[in-house]
């Protein structure tokens, strides 16, 4: 995993994209350039990761709380509910 020590961050909107820049090191943008590494490719997919990561934990709050408050729910009034939908089939 690369780290870039950010110290500044500014995004411009474009119309379909937006721009960021990252002051970083210039001893590290030295090294990347030697090694070739595709800045732009690195720091997208880390982005998109992290929004993944964060998505999914977001979803996990939400199912542990939708398993709470069903499980307040009395067996007998689940069971009522499903037979009732059958019946109006």
């Amino acid at each position: 995993m690369l780290i870039f020590v950010l110290h500044e961050l500014y995004i411009r909107d474009t119309m379909k994209d937006a721009t960021i820049t990252v002051r970083i090191p210039r001893e590290l943008k030295i090294k990347l350039n030697k090694y070739g590494v595709e800045i732009s490719k690195i720091v997208r997919e880390a982005l998109e990761e992290e929004v993944k990561k964060r998505r999914i934990k977001e979803l996990e709050i939400a199912t542990r709380k939708l398993g709470e408050f069903f499980a307040k729910i009395p067996d007998e009034e689940i069971v009522k509910s499903i037979r009732k939908m059958r019946e109006s089939r």
